[in-house]
């Protein structure tokens, strides 16, 4: 084999080398947009999930606080009207004294 064939093959063989490289960046670069559009997609799935959970909750707190209203008037009721009956009490117990 003569200098000139064996330089030949070499450059053959480098450009062959530098095709496949490509390829193979080409393909890694594919791969690696696609897995970051299935994590926005799961980060968007994520976030979505995420905010209906906090309306969810936000809504439950509103429940809560509406009954937290109620029972604190209903209470204010039952004091008051347990005042009453013992202010009554006592101005009968004042009379028949």
């Amino acid at each position: 084999m003569t200098t000139e064939a064996g330089e030949g093959a070499v450059e053959l063989a480098a450009r062959r080398l530098e095709r496949a490289l490509a390829l193979l960046e080409r393909r890694v670069a594919k791969q690696i947009a696609e897995a970051s559009d299935g994590a926005d997609g799961a980060f968007e799935h994520d976030r979505a999930r995420l905010a209906a959970a906090l309306d969810e909750a936000r809504a439950r707190e509103k429940e809560l606080e509406e009954a937290g209203a109620a029972a604190s008037a209903a209470l204010s009721r039952a004091i008051a009207e347990i005042r009453a009956t013992l202010g009554q009490s006592a101005l009968g117990e004042a009379e028949q004294a």
